[in-house]
């Protein structure tokens, strides 16, 4: 555990160094919710690079698709796609690496970006599986303020009428979207009772960039019989370096010179004090 949480700022400065070669991304996003891809890639999914299109496969659904430059330094180091590539190609005219999911790159399930999307279609995808006999289980994060999408509530409902318990939604509790704090642009809270009101079970991570919290919030929900699990990861945007941490600015920035030497510089700091 204690390399993955180093792999971690590894894989910040692969998010970094991406979005500086592209010239764009949702940077702040990305920070946030970096430790939820990386115990769901490398602790609590089936999935390879070798066998993409296992049937047997978990699935996973990057519903708050703004933040793929994350998705993207994890699917790299997880051999899906060639980091070189993606840096000297990202945000290219006519390139296949855009700034939202597609699912003509391996590895990916689904294209999303229009936020609201990937409940629902998580809803079916774990439904299918169940009436298939399958074991595969359905992973499918989204951001707090994607939840002003009403789309997102009928996959809440929909999930429990089913007893979808092959279903994990995490939530990236960062509080901040791109107008400002969620709660003045569409109040959430109490986030844990309105979902539990859907017949969800709610796990709360009471820091979502701890990744053993993390991981003890994914096993309980494996354990958990007849209804879908949701984990409300409260995390902190920009996480990683002073520079950009709770600031909603940075929901969409790209660093100076000056700023990517600072934030590259936090980011080795910070893993060294796990080492």
């Amino acid at each position: 555990m204690d390399n993955l949480k180093a792999l971690a700022y590894d894989l910040r400065k692969d998010t970094l160094d991406i979005i500086m070669a592209g010239g764009g991304g949702h940077i702040g996003g990305d920070m946030s919710v970096m430790e939820i891809l990386v115990d769901l890639y490398y602790k609590q999914m089936n999935v390879s690079s070798d066998h993409a299109d296992d049937p047997d496969r978990d699935f996973f659904i990057m519903s708050k698709g703004h933040s793929m430059e994350a998705y993207y330094a994890v699917l790299c180091a997880k051999g899906f796609l060639d980091l070189d590539d993606l840096k000297a190609r990202f945000s290219k005219f006519d390139s296949p690496y855009i700034g939202h999911p597609h699912n003509t790159l391996p590895g990916i399930e689904m294209n999303s970006g229009s936020l609201g999307h990937g409940l629902p279609v998580s809803v079916g995808m774990a439904l299918a599986a169940k009436k298939d006999g399958k074991s595969n289980r359905v992973y499918v994060v989204t951001g707090d303020g994607e939840l002003a999408e009403g789309s997102n509530w009928e996959g809440f409902m929909s999930g429990a009428m089913f007893g979808l318990d092959n279903l994990c939604c995490v939530i990236d509790r960062n509080y901040l979207q791109i107008s400002g704090s969620t709660e003045d642009v569409m109040a959430l809270d109490d986030l844990k009772a309105k979902v539990s009101a859907f017949g969800w079970n709610v796990i709360v991570v009471k820091d979502g960039n701890d990744l053993d919290e993390l991981d003890a919030a994914f096993e309980e929900a494996k354990t958990v019989k007849g209804k879908p699990s949701c984990i409300i990861a409260n995390t902190v945007k920009g996480k990683g370096s002073a520079v950009m941490e709770n600031k909603a600015p940075w929901h969409h920035k790209v660093p100076s010179a000056e700023q990517y030497e600072e934030i590259v510089k936090d980011f080795e700091e910070r893993k060294a004090a796990l080492l």
